[in-house]
Order: C-alpha cells, then sequence, then structure tokens
C-alpha cells in the first residue's frame, strides 16, 4: 500500500498497455526499454550497471529497499537505469550496512520509480511481446506519454557504450573485500604482477576489483582508444568490458579490437566484450526477444554447469561463428544460445554472462584465474 503523501505515477509501454500506481525517487517522466530483472538480492548493482543505460528495469522480487543504499556496493558513480518498476518499495531500511533510502538514493540522482502495480502480470507480457520501449512519469497524461514512448528510437542499433565509458584513462588497484567471499587459492605467486589494460564499454567496479585480487595491475582505457595507444602499454593482456547498447553499433571498439587481435596477446571478454570479440572475428549479433538478465542462469557444456549472474539483451548467433576459428565454450542451458566462445589457437576467450558476481554467484570466477594463466604462459614463450 501507497504511503498517505505518494504521488500518482503512470506507466505507459510501447503498445498502449497502461499501468498505474505510485511514485519513488524522483517526480517527472523518463523513457526508456523496459526489461525485467529475476533477481531476488543485488538491486544497488543492478541500477549502478552501465550495462542498463537506457532501459527501465522491472525487479520481479515482490519487495524493493529492504536493505537501503551504501556507496560499497556501486559497479558505478551513479544510478544508470532510466527507472524502476516495482511491486512494493521499503522506505525505512533495516541494515547496518545502510546509509540511505533507495527512494531518497533514486530522487537524488533524478530517476524515477513505480510501485504498486502488477509486476508478475507485467512480467509475462514481456516474455511473451518482448521487451519494448515505456515510459514512467508523474506529469504527463497516458496519451502524451505513449507520444513520447513511440517517438523513443528502438534499443538496436543504438551505440549507448560512448555515454558510459570512462572519459579519461585511469589505474584501478583495490581488490575485492572480503576475499573470502570468492577463491581462497588465488593463483597469484608472490612477487608477480601482471598489466592488463581494459577497454571500458561500460564496465562494472567488481571486474575491476576481481582482476586487482588476481595480481593484475589494471589501467582502463576510453572506448574510443586506439589499438596503437592500448599497445603502448605493454600490457600483458587485454579486457574488453561489458556495456549498454547493441554491439554492433560500437564500431570503434570493433575496429580496435580487430587490431588488437594481430598483437596476438590474451584477450578475455565479458558480456558486450563477448560481443564486440565476436564481431572482430567476424561473427554477427542479434537481439534477443527478452533478454537475459538475473542471478541463476544455469551455462555449461558437456556435462559441467555453471549457474550465472547474466545482463544483456544480444547474442552472438552461432551460425555466424567463423569455422575454423571459434569454438563454443558455454550455452545458455535454459535455450542454447551462445554464453562462451574460446579461439582455437590464440589466448583469447570471453562469455556472455558476469563472473565477476556481483550480484550473483561465484560458480565462474575460475575465468579471472583461467586470464592470468593465459597471461603466464604467454609471458614465459616470450622468455
Amino acid at each position: 500500500m501507497p504511503l498517505t503523501d505518494s504521488i500518482p505515477a503512470l506507466l505507459v509501454l510501447a503498445d498502449g498497455t497502461t499501468y498505474r500506481g505510485w511514485s519513488f525517487g524522483a517526480t517527472g517522466t523518463k523513457i526508456g526499454e523496459v526489461v525485467f530483472n529475476t533477481g531476488m538480492t543485488g538491486y544497488q548493482e543492478v541500477l549502478t550497471d552501465p550495462s542498463y543505460c537506457g532501459q527501465i528495469v522491472i525487479f520481479t522480487y515482490p519487495e524493493l529497499g529492504n536493505t537501503g543504499i551504501n556507496l560499497e556496493d556501486e559497479e558505478s558513480a551513479r544510478p544508470q537505469v532510466q527507472g524502476a518498476i516495482a511491486r512494493n518499495i521499503c522506505h525505512r531500511p533495516s541494515n547496518w550496512r545502510s546509509t540511505q533510502s533507495l527512494p531518497d538514493y533514486l530522487n537524488q540522482h533524478q530517476i524515477p520509480g513505480i510501485y504498486g502495480i502488477d509486476t508478475r502480470a507485467l512480467t509475462r507480457k514481456i516474455r511473451t511481446l518482448g521487451a519494448m520501449n515505456g515510459g514512467i512519469s508523474t506529469i504527463l497524461d497516458e496519451v502524451e506519454l505513449l507520444e513520447q514512448v513511440q517517438a523513443a528510437p528502438s534499443m538496436a542499433g543504438l551505440n549507448l557504450a560512448s555515454q558510459v565509458t570512462t572519459p579519461s584513462v585511469y589505474e584501478w588497484t583495490e581488490a575485492t573485500i572480503p576475499a573470502w567471499e570468492f577463491n581462497s587459492d588465488s593463483a597469484v605467486k608472490v612477487g608477480e604482477s601482471f598489466t592488463v589494460v581494459a577497454l571500458d564499454f561500460g564496465i562494472k567496479r567488481n571486474i575491476l576489483r576481481r582482476l586487482a585480487s588476481y595480481g593484475c595491475r589494471v589501467i582502463v582505457v576510453p572506448v574510443d582508444t586506439s589499438a596503437e595507444e592500448i599497445l603502448k602499454y605493454n600490457p600483458d593482456g587485454i579486457f574488453l568490458s561489458n556495456g549498454p547498447g547493441d554491439p554492433a553499433a560500437v564500431t570503434e571498439g570493433i575496429a580496435t579490437a580487430k587490431a588488437l587481435l594481430e598483437a596476438q596477446k590474451p584477450i578475455f571478454g565479458i558480456c558486450m566484450g563477448h560481443q564486440i570479440l565476436g564481431h572482430a572475428l567476424g561473427a554477427e549479433t542479434y537481439k534477443l526477444k527478452f533478454g537475459h538478465r538475473g542471478l541463476n542462469q544455469p551455462a555449461g557444456l558437456q556435462q559441467k554447469i555453471e549457474i550465472t549472474s547474466q545482463n544483456h539483451s544480444f547474442a552472438i548467433d552461432p551460425d555466424s561463428l567463423p569455422a575454423g576459428v571459434l569454438e563454443v565454450s558455454h550455452l545458455n542451458l535454459n535455450d542454447r544460445t551462445v554464453a562462451g566462445v574460446r579461439h582455437k589457437s590464440l589466448p583469447i576467450f570471453s562469455v556472455q554472462y558476469h563472473p565477476e558476481a556481483s550480484p550473483g554467484p561465484h560458480d565462474a570466477d575460475y575465468l579471472f584465474e583461467q586470464f592470468v594463466q593465459e597471461m603466464r604462459t604467454s609471458r614465459l614463450s616470450k622468455c
């Protein structure tokens, strides 16, 4: 039930469907692609994940905001979503780490939310019809809002990486705390260090923490950084990050990744980085009906299963994989879409899911260790 001073809010989808609820967060109007996340925890990590840029997120867990907000769990400097949709909202969080309520946090960053609607019915609609544009407003009527929603561009063809990439080069050194949450038997040897250049399409902070935890000095560069500039750092390995929008539209990133392949250095890609790598090697991507967003997506191959955290709208077309160059290393075991690939002769691999587990399970953390081992082998081969 809404609080007595709650402001009415409106959600309108591109097909004209209207939902009336109550506002939490900022007032005003925001338009974006409406998608759903099935995670039972980690709403702050979702809200601040740059991969959600341009999207309005339906949270399927029935209540949001119980644990409040704390700066330690942010995946970037601010919320990246266009808006949030919930069944019920907790205005008075109870957690020793909390410094702010969820409604106050979203209001601070001018992000609107709507609650008090049937999120189960809304999610089923998106599953049936597919992700579509929508709008949240506290000031427009449904006719005006529908006009704005229908005039908004489709996510297909949008290059959003340029909106969330770092504006300048920086170095990351902070490791994961507490370390015991992940692999305690790290592959790092005493005195060993590797330089990794991360091409930022919208990178999550916990990816950087995991790389640092495995002994990597991480240099993060903007999406428009050339291969020549990247190689000037003499990296042991190159990381291609996650990010929002249509990977095929990130032409500068694809061109850079293609040029970097000639250096034959170890390359590791996650999410959009996986898709960018696919394009660089000659594969194609396509838009999924409603994407994969949640913490319990099974991925694997040949009787090996990992429970993974996923967040993406696009996937690599398996029929477009270049013969004799790439092999599928993982499938999404719900729908058999490509979830991981590996180069057949070079130390290059990528996954569609998020092994940094923020939020999510730790099954796939070994991939960071695998990246370190590839860099170690590559370094030894040059001695």
